[in-house]
């Protein structure tokens, strides 16, 4: 991984991580909003939002595209390939 390869992911591990803080603040404030609304705890999921409902699959991607389709998993099956290629000739 190069110099520039690794300030990208730097810039992309610190906007997913500002994200996931701001859906933190986000799910909080309306899950307080609605116990004093109706004065009870519901424990739904996202009480029905569809707002964060969307927002919570779009980080469950870019989690997934950070942490588990990573530079080295890019690698590990360039190399793959590679040694299938090689094996056909």
């Amino acid at each position: 991984m190069n110099y520039n390869q690794a300030q990208q992911r730097v810039n992309d591990l610190r906007k997913f991580y500002k994200n996931l803080t701001w859906f933190g603040i986000v799910a909080l404030f309306i899950f307080f909003n609605r116990v004093f609304e109706n004065g009870k705890i519901n424990l739904s999921l996202f009480h029905g939002s569809l707002i964060l409902t969307i927002w919570a699959i779009i980080l469950v991607v870019k989690a997934v595209k950070l942490f588990v389709l990573d530079s080295e998993w890019e690698r590990k099956v360039m190399q793959k390939e590679i040694e299938k290629s090689k094996e056909n000739f």
